[in-house]
Formats: C-alpha cells, structure tokens, sequence
C-alpha cells in the first residue's frame, strides 16, 4: 500500500504536471522550430505570440461568459479558440507584412532577423500588457477535475488521492490531436510538401515553381494556431499573465535546441525532456520517501534540490550543456 500511496503523490505531483506541461512546451515549440526550419530565424516573439493569441482568446470568452454561453463541464475557452487564433493570425500576418517582409526581400542575414523580432517581442509584451493588464487573469470555468482526491480515496482506500485537472486532460489530448494533424498537413497535402521542399532546398524549390510568399503566410498561419493553442491551454492549466509567457521563451528555446532546432520530431521530445527536468528536479521528494524508506531513514527536510523559483535555470542548463556537447539536438535537427 505505501508503494502505491508513494507512485499516487508522484503522479499527482511529478508525471501528470511535467506531461501536461511537457504538451504545452512541445507545441511552443514546434512554432519555434517551424519559423526556424522554414524561415530561418530565431523567434524570439514567440512566447508574446502566445500570450496574444492566449489575450484574443481570453476577451472571447469573457463576452461569451457574460452573454450566459458556456460548454457546460468544459471550459468556454475552447469555444472561443477559434476566435482567438482568427485573432492571432491576423496579428502575425500583419507583423510579418510591417516588419519581416522587407527584411526578408534585403535578403538579410538570420542574425539581422532575430534582432528584429526581439523588437517586435518587445512591442508586442508591450501591448497585450496595455490591453489586458499586467496582472493574472483567470478564465478557466466548467468543471475542475476529471478526477478528484476524495473520490479516489473512496474507491481504492488509499492514503493519497489521484488528482487530474479538467486542464491537463484537454493539454494532453489537445495536443495529441494537434501534432496528429500538423504531421499529416506537412506529409500529406500539397501546400505542407512545398514547405518541407522550401526548408530543404529554397532555390530548388524556387525553380520548381513554389511560390515563396504563399509558404511563409502558411507557415505563420500554422505558427499562429500554434501559439495560440499553447498560450490558452497554458493560461487554463496555471493562469494567464503577460510576463509568465516572456518567461515561457526561455523553456520553449531550450525545448526546441534540445530536441535538434528545426526538428518537429525534435521540439516534442525536447518538450518533455525540459518539462521532466523542471518538475522533477524541483520537486521536494519528502512525501514520496516517506512512503518508501523504512520509518529510521525518513527524512527531515523537503530533499529538493532546487527551489521552484529556479526552475527556468534548469532549462538554461540543460540549454548549456547542449549547446556545448551536442549542439545539433536530440534528432540532429535544421531539417522540416
């Protein structure tokens, strides 16, 4: 019984956040890794996309909250999705006309762009903090567990009780789904085989008819859904604030070099491999030993090695050491 009171305090606390986390960091990050792949940047306004669109979202769903329209036990913030990524895409389709558009017809350098998207990060923090508010907002409703501690200990008997949010069961399955169909548009369909042509081989792609633009406004159409869809599920999991996403850039680069820049294979393993490492390393593992280790061997502190106030420094390690041994990622990426 101590066994599996110890494996139901690590799910609650360790697997089911880091894979619910791990979804929400691998969908930042295939937005990131397609922009690089396909553009050849690095965005760095990918995390204040995400909190746009999660913005665009949230105004949705706050009218529709006051106008009495609701999914019942789901959130209202799925119903209003769609609204929100319309909202996204006309964003960063406007962005791109404004401000990449004509970098990209100087032909200039990738450093030159990344430059230019710090800028454009900048700017957009700027404004959904003016048009939100830089404090937490909270737009989750419906129904808040799947499962809940005192319904789980009734049936089993155990000490601790399983707890699974409304929140990280539609992360995961959202995802699922939305990885499901990204693989099946860039392998399956007409315009996703030009992508993947124009990532290969830009000039080849060129003399084989591909039209470029029409790839780039698809690319960041895709991106803005992605962004979107992260940035919501992100704010239904924790809680929406437009600084947490400028945080978010850190852990969602870390992911995307982790699993091989370029790699959407890539950006999903490396999501998890950041989000394990986060949760795990500052978890404090006493109610867990507790159970496992005989009553003389109990520890006394928290046995955590790092605070969670450090958590984004895992990232930046494990970026570190990366970088510094195997710079090409997990899946060798720079390839779509």
């Amino acid at each position: 019984m101590d066994f599996l009171n110890a494996l139901v305090a690590l799910s609650n606390f360790v697997i089911i956040p880091a894979i619910a986390y791990g979804s929400q960091l691998a969908l930042g990050a295939l937005g990131v890794t397609l922009i690089y792949g396909i553009l050849r940047f690095s965005n760095f306004a990918h995390g204040d996309t995400m909190a746009a669109g999660a913005m665009f979202t949230i105004f949705v769903t706050w009218l529709m909250q006051s106008a009495g329209i609701n999914l019942g036990p789901l959130p209202t913030a799925l119903l209003a999705l769609p609204f929100g990524i319309l909202g996204c895409m006309a964003l960063v389709l406007f962005t791109d006309r404004l401000v990449y558009r004509f970098y990209r017809e100087q032909k200039a350098k990738p450093v030159i762009l990344v430059i230019v998207s710090m800028g454009v990060m900048f700017i957009m923090n700027g404004l959904v903090r003016f048009a939100i508010g830089p404090g937490e907002q909270r737009f989750a409703d419906g129904e808040r567990f799947i499962i809940n501690a005192r319904t789980f200990k009734a049936m089993t008997g155990l000490d601790e009780g399983l707890v699974i949010r409304t929140s990280q069961g539609i992360t995961v399955l959202t995802a699922l789904i939305v990885v499901a169909l990204l693989f099946w548009f860039l392998n399956r369909t007409r315009t996703g085989k030009s992508m993947r042509a124009y990532s290969d081989n830009e000039d080849l792609a060129l003399l084989s008819g591909i039209n470029p633009e029409r790839v780039v406004m698809y690319t960041w159409l895709i991106v803005a859904t992605l962004a979107t869809i992260a940035g919501v599920l992100y704010g239904l999991d924790k809680s929406f604030k437009p600084f947490t996403y400028f945080q978010l850039l850190l852990p969602i680069f870390a992911s995307a070099i982790v699993g091989g820049l370029g790699s959407p294979i890539g950006a999903i393993a490396g999501g998890f491999v950041i989000a394990f490492s986060e949760i795990t390393i500052t978890y404090a593992w006493k109610k867990v030993l507790i159970y496992l280790l005989p009553e003389s061997l109990e520890p006394s502190s928290l046995v955590q090695l790092l605070s969670t106030d450090y958590k984004f420094a895992v990232s930046f390690v494990i970026l570190l050491i990366v970088l510094l041994f195997k710079p090409t990622g997990l899946f060798a990426g720079k390839a779509v």
